[in-house]
């Protein structure tokens, strides 16, 4: 059996207001645990749906068929170390860096599915997307918004003088 306290805390973390407020008849009745979970489940698939789809990643190709012998300049320990997602703990970038055709674009992908499927908010877009869409801008206060958008800009922080 759930510990109550803790299916207490999970429902307030919820903000189940309607639950806690017949906690105790809840409690009795047996269903809270199942409620709790299959909120919480439901949940948990929305945002990932709701990251996926703003991540503008599309298909790609999954890692389990990308050909690491070529080309044979790629260092797989270091992507595979990548894809542990360490360097998100730091706010460290990673920038995949080579010619056209040697699989970076699908690399970035597997990467950004991976930070989606750990709970990270990701946007692809390639470096010329991004620069297009840069330079395309007309004005000064659109081109912060947009940076801001990328995260090339903290977001607006209130004047406290």
């Amino acid at each position: 059996m759930t510990n109550p306290d803790a299916l207490q805390a999970r429902a307030k973390a919820l903000r189940l207001h309607g639950l806690l407020a017949h906690w105790p008849e809840a409690i009795a009745a047996g269903w809270a645990a199942s409620l709790i979970e299959w909120e919480e489940d439901e949940r948990a698939r929305r945002s990932l749906e709701r990251r996926l789809q703003g991540a503008h990643i599309g298909r790609f190709k999954p890692l389990c068929d990308f050909d690491w012998n070529w080309p044979a300049a790629i260092d797989r320990a270091t992507f595979e170390a990548l894809m542990t997602l360490d360097f998100l703990k730091d706010a460290t970038n990673a920038v995949l860096v080579g010619p056209n055709g040697v699989g970076k674009s699908t690399l970035a992908r597997n990467l950004a599915h991976e930070a989606l499927i750990h709970g990270h908010t990701v946007l692809f877009t390639s470096a010329g997307q991004l620069l297009g869409e840069l330079a395309s801008l007309d004005s000064d206060s659109a081109l912060r918004r947009r940076l801001r958008h990328y995260g090339f800009l903290p977001a607006k922080v209130p004047n406290t003088t």
